[in-house]
């Protein structure tokens, strides 16, 4: 591991400052990705930001139709916050999914989502529940939010604040997980709100996306059979050492129709 320096600001605008003038400064909140990173030389910050110590990031509270979720709010107090549960429990189990209970009481949902690893559980939620990606500067739709491999719509000053997420009438995620990292090899959300549907993935291209064709045929008619005979494109999908492209089309067409069974038909 390189040497670097270390701020602590006490606010967003001091560390947007920051941002701004060192030579090639990072974030780190829950430090989750980032420390192994760091640990294994595949980074070399001039200096890290600290965020630990600056104020009003972390919460959940409902604005309107809206669930607000601070950006230093740990994964496991969003799996265990009654708000969540009651207001979006797919979102709840999505964020009792990540990692294992180490990362969980550690890393942060902002740091998930400005990182953009394409096989983390937040990018699904993000689009699936057509949330808005708050920053310092501006405020940022799903659709807009997530562009490349590793790469946000992020500015080189922005911080994520918060990310509001829409309440959606019903919703389901489910994944297919890695049986040692627990990250998505592929992972799904299907949400319903009011008379649209969205379907998300995470973990099988280089960036979360949506599956407009799935959407279509779900808006039409609600049920495991309208998704049945809708293949996404392998040649669109990743394919790495865990496994292929085609093997990840088909699993993501099984946890459609899971996810919109598990919300047509569900459990009493």
């Amino acid at each position: 591991m390189q040497s670097f320096g270390w701020l602590r600001p006490r606010s967003v605008e001091e560390a947007a400052e920051a941002l701004g003038n060192l030579e090639d400064p990072k974030l780190i909140s829950g430090g989750m990705t980032l420390i192994p990173t760091l640990k294994q030389d595949l980074a070399a910050p001039s200096d890290l930001i600290d965020l630990g110590a600056v104020p009003g990031l972390a919460g959940i509270s409902v604005e309107g139709d809206r669930l607000v979720i601070g950006a230093m709010t740990r994964h496991a107090d969003v799996a265990a916050s009654p708000i969540v549960r009651e207001k979006i429990l797919a979102l709840a189990v999505l964020a009792g999914g990540i990692g294992d209970p180490a990362v969980r009481r550690r890393g942060t949902i902002g740091g998930s989502v400005a990182n953009a690893d394409p096989a983390a559980d937040y990018p699904a939620g993000v689009l699936g529940l057509d949330a808005e990606v708050v920053t310092n500067e501006r405020v940022i739709p799903a659709d807009d939010f997530f562009v490349d491999l590793f790469e946000t719509a992020l500015g080189a000053t922005e911080i994520v604040t918060a990310v509001r997420f829409r309440i959606p009438d019903q919703a389901h995620y489910i994944k297919f997980p890695h049986p040692v990292s627990g990250y998505a090899v592929v992972g799904l959300m299907v949400a319903r709100l009011g008379n649209k549907v969205r379907v998300s993935v995470t973990g099988a291209g280089s960036h979360a996306f949506r599956v407009n064709e799935m959407e279509a045929a779900l808006e039409a008619s609600f049920k495991p059979e309208a998704v049945a005979g809708i293949i996404v494109d392998p040649d669109e999908l990743m394919g790495d050492m865990h496994c292929s492209a085609g093997y990840r089309s088909h699993v993501l067409g099984v946890l459609a129709k899971r996810a919109v069974a598990a919300i047509a038909s569900p459990r009493p």
